[in-house]
């Protein structure tokens, strides 16, 4: 196990991080190496990174990059080179060895299972959010790529994270290059456990149900854990999955969590443009909530973004956003939906109660984007025109209980109480 942390308000410089990667060097001679990277909704400096790893990592076999997609869309060529920072000559010249791939949750014919989660155990770490509408077994279905290789690295960053506490380690895994059931299952339970009661917290059923089932994998793994602020690292940690993960989750903690003494009224959370739809844009609700006052407002502020969800905005549609109370309490109208799609549904509208047949969220959620007015009403957001929106008006108001957020999805604001 290596780390590398930087002084306060400093980041690791780039030598620093060679010389701390360059412990792989030589492990993996004659070796297939599957390295697992994130798609371009998440930060760190992965062109770097890439470079850096397919040089350390040169006595390999073979050596190839996939995308932990999960169900985000796959990528194109073109973008999986933009991604990982090289030229379409450079693919055909430099790094013609590497290969660039996707993973394909949907496709059943590219998945194997490593196996059965039962309900007992699915109970056991469920615990107290334990529910019926849970699953009775899960299947651990995952890319066959994960068996086909001599070890796998995972190359990724560690932030907190509305399902399962923190991201990371081997959430590359499960549900990055999980099949539906293992997406499905730890997206609703973390549904249940609830956004507040989840995100910036290091140990939560999900990250146990993982957990578990990355103990089924026999390929051996590594994992490269970085701890990413701005366009930079603070925090890289080699090793283990479970060691390298939770130092990472303890750095991120530091450095992701904002602590705000007083709730707030009303926020302006500007969703970045790596966010292009609002299945990921939503990370501008998930990381405010916990310190927005009851009936207070989110506004997710995107007017780049025009779709819901590229694979799964027909479900969306139908669903709408809906507190977790109101699903539950029609089960029998939405059980046959995907869990990850009720799961997504609960996130973006938040917590909240159901008072005599009514839904009553804590926090209104307000969008202004491209999606049409008439869209947010069938999903039941709020919206607003973008196009209408002062930014220099939110800005510097925190005393009046009004807050700007110019890069959300990141950090997490939280009470101090």
């Amino acid at each position: 196990m290596l780390r590398l942390t930087s002084p306060h308000n400093q980041l690791l410089t780039d030598d620093e991080i060679r010389n701390t990667l360059s412990v792989l060097e030589g492990q993996f001679t004659n070796q297939r190496v599957l390295v697992l990277i994130p798609d371009h909704t998440r930060s760190l400096p992965l062109p770097f990174l890439f470079r850096a790893l397919v040089d350390v990592l040169r006595s390999a076999r073979q050596l190839d990059f996939m995308v932990a997609l999960g169900t985000h869309p796959p990528l194109g060529e073109a973008s999986l080179n933009q991604l990982v920072g090289i030229t379409s000559e450079e693919q055909t010249t430099t790094f013609k060895h590497v290969g660039l791939l996707n993973h394909a949750w949907d496709t059943s014919s590219a998945l194997t299972s490593l196996g059965m989660i039962e309900q007992d155990e699915i109970k056991q770490i469920a615990g107290k959010n334990w529910h019926p509408s849970l699953p009775t077994e899960v299947d651990i279905r995952i890319n066959k790529a994960a068996l086909e290789y001599d070890h796998i690295i995972i190359l990724g960053p560690t932030f907190p994270h509305e399902v399962v506490g923190f991201s990371g380690g081997a959430k590359y895994l499960f549900p990055g290059i999980s099949g539906a059931d293992m997406i499905n299952a730890t997206h609703w339970l973390g549904a249940l456990a609830g956004v507040v009661g989840t995100i910036g917290i290091k140990d939560t059923p999900v990250r146990e149900m993982i957990h578990a089932a990355t103990s089924r994998l026999k390929t051996p793994l590594t994992l490269i854990a970085l701890v990413v602020e701005g366009h930079g690292l603070s925090g890289l940690f080699v090793g283990d999955h479970l060691s390298a993960w939770n130092e990472a989750a303890d750095l991120s903690a530091q450095c992701h969590i904002r602590w705000c003494k007083k709730p707030f009224q009303r926020v302006l959370s500007c969703a970045p443009k790596m966010y292009d739809e609002l299945w990921t844009g939503a990370k501008a609700m998930y990381k405010l909530e916990p310190a927005v006052a009851i009936g207070g407002e989110v506004i997710i502020y995107a007017p780049h973004l025009d779709v819901v969800s590229h694979v799964h905005g027909k479900y969306i549609y139908e669903v709408g956003y809906h507190i977790l109370p109101y699903l539950l309490n029609d089960w029998e109208r939405f059980k046959n939906y995907p869990l990850g799609v009720l799961a997504h549904s609960t996130h973006v509208r938040g917590s909240g109660v159901m008072e005599n047949g009514v839904e009553k969220p804590n926090v209104r959620v307000t969008l202004a984007s491209k999606i049409s007015a008439e869209d947010c009403a069938r999903l039941n957001l709020g919206y607003l025109d973008p196009a209408k929106i002062n930014i220099d008006e939110w800005k510097d108001k925190e005393d009046e209980g009004i807050l700007y957020v110019p890069k959300a999805g990141e950090i997490l604001y939280r009470l101090k109480s």
